[in-house]
């Protein structure tokens, strides 16, 4: 019978695809959502034995993973701000400085609902995700929020599914429209109203950020959901900057996740475009990757 110990050292063959943390991590994450056991457990008794059933799950399991494939999508499933979400080549695997976000944006709506003024002690009824994809931030937000309305929108029919099947597995209520922020149609229009908080994670990375980045990604991920044209990096958040001045009441929010290397420049166009109050926000990293504005 094969143990969880020999699955740890089987599963060392992603060497030419991770390092060595990596590997160790991936293993566990597997291990525990193919027997269910608690990680602290496949830890503790190492010497474990599994079903065959188990053990041929969990060589298929690498059989995919050694491809380059992220484990997520080989799992169908991953978390986001404590929630479960499903995820598959449709959408972007959901990323922890996007929780950074979310954590921001919390974080400014609790401030705003303190403030004992009429206009504001309701603030954030009425938020709109821009490019949603797998939905984590419209639904985590949701779920952190239950009074407010929330809605998202979407270029891409199949992100759309998968996000409706997540607000369904998170119990919450999400207003989904399939648009294009680029090309908003006037029966689209009629959909999208006015907002307290916009918030984006559109797409910004550029052809020459590729070249740094992981094949796991560039070789799985959605290239709509990720790419943008050398030319004109800051296209996704010109549009959303002119739609939030319209559809933003005075004194709404504007949140972006960015490009770290176009922190400044996307500071410029906000200020060009007279947004008040902007904030640029490093990750844990320390990377430019979150702006903060107020419509006027």
């Amino acid at each position: 019978m094969i143990t969880i110990k020999d699955v740890f050292e089987d599963y060392r063959q992603l060497n030419n695809v991770y390092e060595t943390q990596e590997i160790e991590a991936i293993s566990l994450l597997v291990i525990n959502h193919v027997t269910q056991l608690s990680k602290a457990s496949i830890k503790a008794f190492p010497e474990r034995e599994l079903s065959n059933e188990q053990t041929e799950k969990l060589k298929s399991i690498l059989i995919r993973l050694k491809t380059g494939e992220p484990v997520q999508y080989t799992l169908g499933t991953t978390e986001f701000y404590g929630l479960p979400f499903r995820v598959n080549p449709s959408v972007l695997i959901p990323r922890p400085e996007t929780e950074e976000l979310v954590e921001w944006i919390l974080s400014a709506i609790g401030e705003r609902r303190k403030v004992k003024d009429q206009r504001t002690k309701q603030f954030a009824d009425s938020i709109l995700d821009i490019g949603t994809g797998s939905g984590c931030i419209a639904i985590s937000l949701k779920k952190n929020l239950p009074d407010a309305m929330v809605s998202a929108i979407d270029i891409s029919e199949s992100a759309l599914q998968i996000a409706t099947q997540n607000a369904e597995l998170n119990t919450v209520d999400v207003n989904f429209i399939h648009a294009d922020i680029l090309n908003l149609q006037s029966t689209q229009n009629s959909e999208l109203k006015t907002y307290n908080l916009i918030i984006s994670n559109p797409p910004y990375v550029t052809l020459e950020d590729k070249k740094e980045m992981h094949s796991n990604v560039t070789d799985f991920e959605p290239h709509n959901a990720l790419f943008v044209p050398e030319q004109d990096p800051l296209i996704f958040y010109k549009a959303i900057a002119d739609f939030a001045l319209i559809n933003l009441i005075p004194g709404g929010l504007l949140f972006f996740e960015i490009n770290e290397n176009y922190g400044q420049e996307t500071v410029d166009l906000l200020q060009n475009k007279d947004f008040s109050n902007i904030e640029l926000r490093k990750d844990m990293s320390g990377r430019d990757r979150m702006v903060k504005a107020i419509v006027k």
